[in-house]
């Protein structure tokens, strides 16, 4: 199994910035890509960035040019660093993870979430 853990949540102004981290660990032998998601309550959960195993990128039309999604190889570990924030990108964030495990078989794990609020 493949578990993910994620940090760094929490309560910003408008305009703030905060810097998520999701940390993977068991028995991980290749790790495709990562990418963060998020869900408002009674909304659907939202696909907010990926990052590929290359370093591929790619944004919802709604954070381009203030989200910046990395990882970090040696760590297992995705980022997504949030600036300028504005009130509606309040929600608990999530992170995936998807590759292959040392006993050859598929994951696909999930965060168990982290608080987003930014206050107008």
């Amino acid at each position: 199994q493949v578990q993910l853990v994620e940090s760094g949540g929490g309560l910003v102004q408008a305009g703030g910035s905060l810097r998520l981290s999701c940390a993977a660990s068991g028995s991980i032998f290749s790790i495709n890509a990562m990418a963060w998601y998020r869900q408002e309550p009674e909304n659907q959960r939202e696909l907010v960035a990926t990052i590929t195993n290359s370093g591929s990128t790619n944004y919802a039309d709604s954070v381009k040019g203030r989200f910046t999604i990395s990882r970090d190889n040696a760590k297992n570990t995705v980022y997504l660093q949030m600036n300028s924030l504005k009130p509606e990108d309040t929600g608990v964030y999530y992170c995936n993870v998807d590759g292959g495990t040392y006993e050859g078989n598929w994951y696909d794990s999930w965060g168990q979430g982290t608080q987003v609020t930014v206050s107008s």
